[in-house]
């Protein structure tokens, strides 16, 4: 029942859904009344979306990987899913906000809220790889190692109000660290990655080029 960005659930409705209303391939067999109906649905996601960006200190962030359908609060959904702010959904929310043409005050400040907000939570200096770990069900292991040359990564899930990455195994206990967890969980989820490497290097410029010719 929750508002669903996990995996991209919500964004790839949204992204349907505009392109029925515009008429796009491959949705030309649309008629007028279910394009128009589809762009007013796109215009409540939109606003969906806005009321669900978390606000920690009077300053909004990111989103959650889901939000509670009625008063729109971060919410749990598998019992590893805890109320959090996610550094892997968050990335698709606010590319399908920066791809609007026609963006009003309260969507750039939102997109402009994110990118501050990754930059803020990018993890430096670490790197994940997978060790040989003979004997165990896939044969490796995921460990997180200190490497002052790697790239910036993000966390799946950070504490709200903290920033600070959170782990968690079937028992829905939040961990400070990957190897904390179960060996199932560590190894069988995304936890770590270069989530929003694409979006603050690519996308967040070319974004801004466009609305500087507004």
């Amino acid at each position: 029942r929750h508002i669903t960005f996990n995996d991209g659930a919500m964004i790839g409705v949204m992204h349907v859904l505009r392109d029925i209303a515009e008429g796009k391939k491959p949705y030309e067999f649309a008629d007028p009344e279910l394009r128009s109906r589809a762009g007013e649905a796109v215009r409540k996601g939109i606003e969906c979306i806005l009321k669900c960006q978390i606000v920690v200190g009077g300053k909004k962030t990111a989103w959650c990987a889901q939000h509670d359908e009625e008063t729109f609060a971060p919410a749990k959904a598998r019992s590893y899913e805890l109320p959090s702010i996610s550094g892997s959904e968050s990335v698709g929310v606010v590319r399908f906000l920066m791809q609007l043409q026609d963006p009003d005050r309260r969507i750039v400040e939102a997109v402009e809220a994110a990118v501050a907000w990754f930059e803020e939570a990018k993890l430096q200096g670490i790197r994940e790889i997978r060790e040989k770990a003979p004997g165990t069900p896939a044969g490796y292991d995921k460990v997180v190692i200190e490497d002052p040359t790697a790239p910036a990564m993000w966390a799946r899930f950070y504490q709200i109000g903290t920033n600070q990455p959170i782990f968690c195994s079937r028992d829905g206990i939040p961990r400070r660290k990957l190897a904390d967890i179960s060996y199932e969980r560590r190894n069988g989820y995304s936890w770590l990655g270069y989530y929003a490497r694409d979006l603050l290097t690519q996308d967040y410029p070319a974004w801004q080029a466009r609305m500087a010719k507004r």
